[in-house]
């Protein structure tokens, strides 16, 4: 064994501890760190040459600390509000550095306690969205795969009312597709460019007047001018407003037309939550497949999402992987043959972690919480002469412009002005330049909508 490796292996509680004293330190001062340091400041700098002979975990710690750490955002904390990130709860951070202690590849039944694990996982998940039984889901990077999963596996369907298959004979045994959607996120066009099938394919359906949530009736009559079989992606929570397609009107069409409905509810699902808010779900379960990202609002460490569908049948049709090392498909397959990665890494553990430490009412108490403070960043900043808003603040994202000359220019300069004290991203909604505060993080409280307010402001002043 290399000198270096094996000195390391002998003092390997120490240097756990020294990692741990790091970590805590990050955490503890999310609060006065920037929220993103600004650009001077986190200049790149010039790359390291390759270290012919190494130093040691010890002194790769203390590289990081000096040249990295400085430079990394506080995006684990409570004012970080650009995109939509969440954090880690406690408990979730302990299953994320347990799963890399264990660095399980959870794939196979000849090895099987970590697919077991992640399908304890997906049944918690499924109760939690109130999903039937029906549904069979698998954890995936992110909400960009879990939906490339779900068209996947429309594909193959289009395939079985069409009597080809694709993933024998490709996505040209289909002829023209067509995808069908209102406000789709900017992944679906990317996954169609993988699969396939072309970002062409996606026909963009009007929506309701002032809304991003599709017109019902101009989708019915798109479907009926559709030949043959089509995919319709319904939207429970868009993101730039967090508007929700009608999903059970959306469902009722099927009566009428031949499609697979693909649901991208990556942030939206957890709406379920709050009594309140549950609503805005109904008719979820009709989907024939489902996005969810957990990285969002379960607030586990990047990366980690779930996928579910109707058909697993046709999704192992898509994934399987035969080799004499693996086992059989079966009528329950093994994770290898579900997703398009062979390597699985045991990301359920830190959903398992959060949801059996904080239960339902744990987790209901974060989203209800990011909502009455998206709703009060909301009301701080139309209630200022300098801010309009764009929209209502439906869930938990405030999308909002400057009240006079609302360019990208200025909103830019706007942006980088705040970000010391509030990290926001730039969007464009109907034509306008703006802002998106999208609030998921486990840790955002009133406060920090006072001074993410307050930043805003003087951000506001500072470039008129």
């Amino acid at each position: 064994m290399d000198r270096t490796l094996a000195a390391d292996l002998a003092r390997l509680p120490e240097l756990l501890e020294a990692t741990r004293r790091a970590a805590a330190v990050a955490l503890e001062t999310l609060d006065a760190r920037p929220v993103v340091v600004p650009a001077a400041a986190a200049a790149p700098h010039d790359p390291e040459p390759l270290p012919e002979h190494g130093t040691g975990a010890a002194a790769a710690l203390a590289a990081f600390r000096h040249r990295w750490e400085p430079r990394l955002s506080a995006s684990a904390g409570p004012r970080y509000l650009g995109f939509v990130t969440g954090g880690a709860t406690p408990a979730a951070l302990a299953g994320d550095w347990l799963t890399a202690a264990h660095d399980q590849n959870s794939n196979s039944a000849l090895d099987g306690a970590g697919q077991d694990l992640e399908r304890e996982t997906v049944g918690w998940l499924r109760e939690l969205f109130h999903l039937g039984p029906e549904h069979a889901g698998t954890f995936v990077s992110g909400a960009t795969m879990s939906n490339t999963t779900g068209l996947a596996i429309a594909r193959e369907w289009l395939g079985e009312r069409l009597g080809v298959s694709p993933s024998e004979d490709g996505a040209a045994a289909l002829g023209p597709v067509r995808v069908l959607s209102g406000a789709p996120h900017s992944s679906i066009a990317k996954a169609l460019s993988v699969l396939g099938l072309g970002r062409n394919s996606l026909v963009p359906v009007p929506t309701l007047p002032g809304r991003e949530a599709v017109d019902p009736a101009a989708l019915d009559r798109a479907l009926a001018d559709t030949p043959g079989p089509a995919v319709v992606v319904a939207n429970a929570g868009t993101v730039n407003t967090v508007d929700f397609d009608d999903l059970r009107a959306v469902a009722a069409l099927k009566e009428r037309h031949d499609f697979w409905l693909h649901t991208d509810a990556a942030f939206g699902a957890f709406a379920a939550l709050s009594p309140d808010h549950a609503p805005l779900t109904a008719g979820l379960d009709a989907s024939d497949s489902l996005c969810v990202d957990l990285h969002k609002w379960l607030n586990v460490p990047y990366d980690s999402a779930v996928q579910f569908t109707r058909r697993q049948d046709l999704q192992a049709r898509v994934f399987q992987n035969s080799a004499a090392y693996l086992g059989p498909l079966g009528d329950h397959p093994d994770l290898v043959h579900l997703t398009p990665e062979n390597s699985h890494r045991l990301r359920a553990l830190a959903a398992w972690f959060t949801l059996r430490a904080y239960g339902r009412q744990g987790h209901r108490e974060i989203v209800e919480r990011d909502i009455a403070c998206a709703r009060a960043l909301g009301a701080e900043l139309s209630g200022d002469p300098a801010f309009r808003l764009l929209a209502p603040v439906r869930l938990n994202v405030v999308c909002f412009t400057l009240a006079e000359d609302p360019t990208a220019a200025r909103l830019a300069a706007l942006r980088e002005a705040a970000a010391a004290e509030v990290f926001v991203t730039p969007t464009v909604l109907a034509g306008t330049p703006a802002l998106r505060a999208a609030f998921s993080n486990w840790r955002t409280t009133q406060a920090d909508v006072r001074r993410a307010a307050e930043a805003l402001r003087m951000a506001a002043r500072e470039i008129a």
